[in-house]
């Protein structure tokens, strides 16, 4: 069976950091893309970062380039984004999801989502 559990979440203030982790088991890692997205209130969903299978190539948006960084420990099945310089517009519902594909991570398809993981920067 596919898991992907992401978690990590919590309460910060603005400035502040968190890593997250998503944890994946049920399918081959090596193969599959893991991307970030997120989703606040009202809002649709975002891609807020991604990385490749093969080459780890990585991807991020525009609105939080600089401050995450995703990351990949392929012997934990695990892939983890740290996020600095926290800002309330962070605030969200964060889901890590997997995508089998060689391409680059922004373009797939993500076939496997986890459940969210809540964070709330506060101002």
């Amino acid at each position: 069976e596919v898991q992907l559990q992401a978690f990590g979440g919590g309460l910060v203030q603005a400035g502040g950091s968190l890593r997250l982790s998503c944890a994946a088991s049920g399918f081959t890692f090596d193969d599959y893309a893991i991307g970030w997205f997120r989703q606040a209130p009202g809002k649709e969903r975002e891609g807020v970062s991604c990385i490749s299978s093969g080459d780890g190539s990585t991807h991020y948006a525009d609105s939080v380039k600089g401050r995450f960084t995703i990351s990949s420990d392929n012997a934990k099945n695990t892939v983890y984004l740290q996020m600095n310089s926290l800002k309330p517009e962070d605030t969200a519902l964060y889901y890590c999801a997997a995508g089998s594909s060689i391409l680059y991570c922004p373009h797939i398809k993500y076939d496997y989502w986890g459940q969210g993981t809540l964070v709330t920067v506060s101002s």
